[in-house]
């Protein structure tokens, strides 16, 4: 442990939060249509990535049509005015490199990680494809069998899936982070042409977009090349005020139960309705992260203490919280009972857990030390490009702003263990809450 600490202590860990400077070289710049530019630096190995995140998620769906940012992201992979369908992967791939795309409720991204080199190749053509997608009615009826199908593999063949989509339609009374990204079965099924073009069309333009370029590359050379390629794209004139349907007064607890035959682990799960990290405002968010990180963050948390070696209650237990999400979020806590233990018996155990920690206040050897292991986190964080350019992607489409990215470490050191306390009061309501059990159903033995 001691040698560890050194450690730490030689990247400057031990240096008080605001002498610390963990800051990557972002430079960031607007290009004249309205599409925004961030280049983080690294050049330690010739690589970059080159990603492409609209301000368009789930939430932003048409009632009716959920699923549909989700399967416009596939349809993106077809053929486009100058390029054949599957060309765009093959060009990455014949060049060394990966791609992907994913699509979450508040955006949707696409990216290729290449060498530095190639990146003007990998501009062409996701430029094109903000522009020029050509669809046809086969393209509509293949890639709508194929979301049906990864609904049915990630979902309806796990049922942890779907307790968690069932919790989440319970949490949220009136906003679309009740409907499930992938979306429903029943509204999946009718997805066609006209739906896809006309969410195509209204939010896959260039002042609705987010280039985000990491690593082995220089700001004006990405400037002038971001000029060149997406600066001549017009912007959308009629671009949408980013509305959403608003969550009322949560002030009644909900229950669900959840009982599924395939299920191998029983366990309780509670979701609090939580607010999010807020641009110049991201101290309770801050408070609320470490929060989750005391409770049940690693093996050597505070519900893991009292629920699995105190009065071993359970075998594993869990509390995340997240905080990147344009709108209110979730604060959610999981305990698996032990063997013999009810699901009854482990949510008033959790029950019990929670009110202690709330009573006895934050451990300030805890405190210390998860704030040390974040310290950590944020160095190494900076050797994946992967990992920066999601940081900043993520952010920058949920409200946040470059700044608020730079100054997020910075509120966490600065956090006290009353801001804390203040924090878990405010949300750990039960009655802006939902608790699930996740159980086994029984099959009854056929003669």
């Amino acid at each position: 442990m001691m040698r560890a600490l050194a450690f730490l202590a030689s990247l400057g860990l031990g240096a008080p939060a605001a002498a610390l400077d963990w800051h990557e070289a972002v430079t960031t710049f607007t290009l004249d249509n309205g599409m925004d530019v961030v280049v983080v630096e690294d050049h330690r190995a010739p690589v970059v990535q080159h990603m492409v995140w609209y301000r368009a998620g789930s939430a932003d769906e048409p009632v009716g049509s959920s699923g549909v940012a989700h399967f416009l992201e596939h349809l993106l992979f077809k053929a486009t005015d100058t390029m054949e369908a599957g060309e765009l992967s093959a060009t990455v791939a014949a060049n060394g490199g990966t791609d992907n795309a994913f699509t979450s409720y508040d955006y949707t991204a696409y990216f290729q990680r290449v060498a530095s080199d190639r990146l003007e190749l990998m501009m062409t053509m996701e430029a094109d494809r903000m522009r020029n997608i050509r669809l046809t009615e086969e393209n509509i009826a293949t890639e709508r069998d194929v979301i049906l199908e990864e609904r049915n593999m990630r979902t309806d063949n796990n049922p942890r899936a779907l307790f968690r989509e069932q919790m989440d339609a319970t949490q949220f009374l009136n906003h679309r982070y009740g409907t499930p990204i992938i979306g429903w079965r029943h509204e999946m099924e009718t997805l066609d042409m006209e739906d896809a073009l006309s969410f195509y069309q209204t939010y896959y333009s260039p002042n609705n977009a987010i280039l985000v370029v990491t690593g082995d590359v220089e700001p004006e050379e990405v400037r002038a090349l971001a000029e060149r390629h997406y600066g001549v794209i017009p912007a959308n004139p009629d671009l949408p005020e980013r509305f959403r349907t608003q969550e009322p007064p949560q002030t009644a607890a909900r229950r669900l139960i959840y009982a599924d035959a395939r299920v191998a682990q029983p366990y309780v799960q509670r979701s609090y309705l939580a607010p999010e990290r807020d641009s110049g405002d991201q101290e309770k968010a801050a408070a609320l992260y470490l929060l989750a990180e005391l409770l049940g963050g690693s093996t050597t948390s505070y519900l893991t203490e009292k629920l699995q070696f105190e009065k071993q209650k359970a075998v594993y237990t869990g509390a995340f919280y997240r905080g990147i999400s344009l709108d209110d979020t979730t604060f959610d806590v999981i305990v698996v009972p032990s063997e013999g233990v009810s699901l009854e018996d482990a949510e008033a155990a959790m029950d019990e857990a929670l009110a202690r920690f709330v009573s006895e206040g934050v451990d300030m050897e805890d405190l210390d030390r998860i704030k040390m292991q974040l310290r950590a986190v944020e160095i190494y964080r900076r050797d994946n490009v992967d990992g920066i350019g999601n940081l900043y992607g993520r952010a920058l489409t949920s409200g946040l702003t470059v700044e608020d990215i730079k100054a997020w470490p910075g509120i966490v050191q600065a956090v006290t263990a009353d801001d804390i306390i203040a924090a878990a009061q405010e949300v750990l309501q039960i009655e802006r809450s939902v608790t699930g059990w996740l159980t086994r159903k029984e099959v009854e033995a056929t003669q």
